[in-house]
């Protein structure tokens, strides 16, 4: 990153950040999609099995990523101070937390794997699939996170197409992996739905490998000399660390828990309200992507500014960010206005589920025109280092204002199934307005400091 003098080029170099990291949040996401597809023509059960598997693992794995994501923004800020000298010491010791953070994670699913499956009832088959599933992923846990920190520490260099490139690797490795373990190829016992974990493992463990070597060799991120020196343990920098990803992590976890809670909660409806919910879940899920990724790039880039005193500037790219996700919103709805029948076709021939789905897609206009707002202030406080009020918030509005208004009009109006999600939109938008009122007074605040 370098610094710039006119709105022209911070646009440029807000898309030089940004388009590397869609491309990389749509690339992990696509490798859930082959898990899923790949393992459902193995067998129903097979897909069952991969699909409880995965609704337990990803909002686990999106909250403690969001715990060692805090690196971002110390290291953006280290950067733009001037304080490269400081940069590989906490970068180590964000590594030594996330092989602690692995080991807990590997021991509490040790002793609660068992339970929480037996209490879910499922056919001998499927409970076998989504054991061994998540037996067999937990192998790449340690890689996972370990890539987590390092990715975060690449990214927050701008050096986003690194990162892009290093996931877009792992995408055919993954493909690769579940056609020979799932199917039985190349001489491997055939294993289903138990082989997308192992080839999800395996393909943590070659993309820790590859940025590991990327770190150590490449410039500019050689420089820093992240593995030169062994560090002892600072629980110190720890407390830093978990201070600013705790609340990061937790905030995560509550936006990506309170989708599977409506899906469990409309369970009492009917199999094509339930089906077409999903499609359009997915869909807008899908869309998500894009607030998501300027949330990211606005974390490294305010940062990067706030760390140089430069609070102009760090000003300009959250308005720059937040104007831009906002666009993008107006330009997605007008897509789905028009397209609304063509999207719910690709997720079913039936041509109830296809009118259904059309009817939730219209509904998933504002839920994506509030995300453009939330999410990218999100990004903006976190290059602030400003992470407790949002975590706050985002339990505030998702889970006290939006999901029991969810449940309150899903089950006591005639809005019915639609009422979910009139309840999740309710707290988006309310979340949005106390995330910008937050974001005003932060950057008060800073200029005050200054």
């Amino acid at each position: 990153m370098k610094e710039t003098f006119s709105i022209k080029q911070k646009f440029k170099q807000f898309f030089i950040i940004l388009i590397p990291i869609l491309i990389t949040q749509i690339t992990m996401s696509a490798m859930l999609f082959f898990d899923t597809y790949m393992s459902g023509r193995s067998s129903a059960e097979d897909l069952a099995g991969v699909a409880i598997g995965s609704s337990l693992w990803v909002p686990m794995q999106s909250g403690l990523n969001g715990i060692l994501m805090g690196i971002s923004p110390i290291v953006s800020q280290l950067v733009g101070a001037g304080k490269r000298d400081k940069v590989a010491f906490n970068v180590m010791q964000a590594l030594m937390l996330s092989f602690v953070v692995s080991v807990v994670v590997l021991l509490i699913g040790g002793f609660l794997l068992s339970p929480v499956l037996a209490g879910m009832k499922l056919e001998s088959y499927v409970h076998h699939v989504a054991f061994y599933f998540l037996v067999s992923l937990a192998a790449g846990v340690i890689p996972l996170f370990g890539y987590t920190v390092l990715r975060s520490f690449i990214d927050a260099l701008g050096q986003t197409r690194i990162s892009m490139r290093i996931t877009l690797i792992s995408l055919p490795l993954n493909v690769a992996a579940n056609y020979v373990l799932i199917y039985g190829k190349l001489g491997f016992p055939r294993f289903g739905g138990i082989g997308a974990g192992m080839a999800s493992a395996f393909t943590y463990w070659c993309i820790f490998t590859i940025a590991t070597l990327c770190v150590h060799r490449l410039q500019p991120f050689a420089g820093y000399g992240v593995f030169r020196k062994w560090y002892r343990i600072s629980l110190t920098k720890w407390k830093e660390l978990l201070k600013i990803g705790v609340p990061i992590g937790f905030a995560t976890f509550f936006e990506t828990t309170i989708f599977a809670a409506v899906t469990l909660l409309m369970s009492r409806f009917d199999t094509i309200t339930i089906a077409s919910h999903q499609a359009a879940m997915n869909f807008a899920t899908t869309l998500y992507m894009i607030p998501l990724s300027i949330c990211l790039s606005l974390t490294i880039l305010v940062g990067y500014e706030t760390g140089a005193k430069r609070l102009k500037d760090a000003k300009q790219y959250s308005i720059i960010g937040i104007s831009t996700a906002v666009c993008m919103s107006i330009l997605t709805a007008v897509f789905l206005l028009l397209f609304k029948h063509q999207v719910a076709a690709l997720y079913s021939t039936e041509n109830r589920v296809i009118e259904l789905t059309q009817h939730f897609l219209l509904y998933a206009i504002f839920f994506q025109l509030s995300d453009a707002i939330a999410t990218p202030t999100q990004g903006v406080l976190r290059g602030y280092k400003d992470v407790n009020p949002a975590f706050i918030i985002t339990l505030i509005s998702y889970w006290i204002i939006g999901l029991p208004t969810g449940y309150y009009l899903g089950n006591y109006t005639y809005w019915g199934a639609y009422g979910y999600w009139i309840g999740l939109i309710t707290g988006l938008a309310v979340g949005a307005v106390l995330l910008l009122r937050r974001l005003v007074i932060v950057q008060r605040k800073v200029v005050l400091e200054s």
